[in-house]
């Protein structure tokens, strides 16, 4: 298996991937420019050259986003900063003025060892709730819920969160290629 550097700082962030990846995974905390672009391959590009970078080691970057139906691709990658500035509440009473509170969230991990940039993706479907509600997750999770649910990912099970999550599906592409690729270790 290929040997990497998950660049996060956030430790639940770390620990799911480790966890769902099946391996230990080493991961390390980066101030990284992100540039503005509503493509996630673009912004985890961007991040994975500049890890490189500075940590001259193979790294592995994420990004997640979250896209109200009804905004077109907003505010997708840029929905940390919305929570930043304007919190829970702030997304709350602009996706519930929409007429539709459907929801995508999307994760795109991104793999870069020097040569060329891999991505893994994941998406789920979902809804904005009516109010922030849980304690669990990170990021959009305590507003999200996914379809086939009535709570919210911060109020689920780790089994339902994991079996729900979009980053299950980008983990196992990211296992698959780290497993086989001729360069494994």
């Amino acid at each position: 298996m290929k040997d990497l550097t998950f660049i996060t700082g956030n430790q639940n962030k770390a620990d799911f991937l480790a966890k769902h990846l099946g391996i230990p995974v080493a991961h390390h905390k980066l101030d990284l420019d992100e540039i503005q672009s509503l493509d996630p391959h673009a912004v985890v590009e961007h991040k994975a050259l500049e890890a490189y970078k500075v940590l001259k080691r193979p790294v592995l970057v994420e990004d997640a986003g979250l896209i109200f139906t009804a905004m077109g691709r907003l505010p997708g990658t840029f929905v940390k900063w919305f929570i930043e500035e304007i919190g829970y509440d702030g997304l709350l009473r602009m996706a519930n003025s929409l007429p539709d509170q459907t929801a995508l969230g999307r994760v795109c991990y991104g793999f870069y060892d020097g040569g060329e940039v891999h991505y893994f993706d994941g998406e789920m479907r979902g809804r904005i709730a009516t109010e922030a509600r849980g304690d669990g997750g990170f990021g959009f999770d305590p507003i999200f819920i996914n379809d086939g649910f009535e709570k919210t990912r911060a109020e689920m099970t780790e089994e339902e969160y994991a079996a729900s999550s979009y980053r299950t599906p980008a983990i196992e592409k990211l296992r698959e290629f780290l497993t086989s690729s001729p360069n494994s270790l």
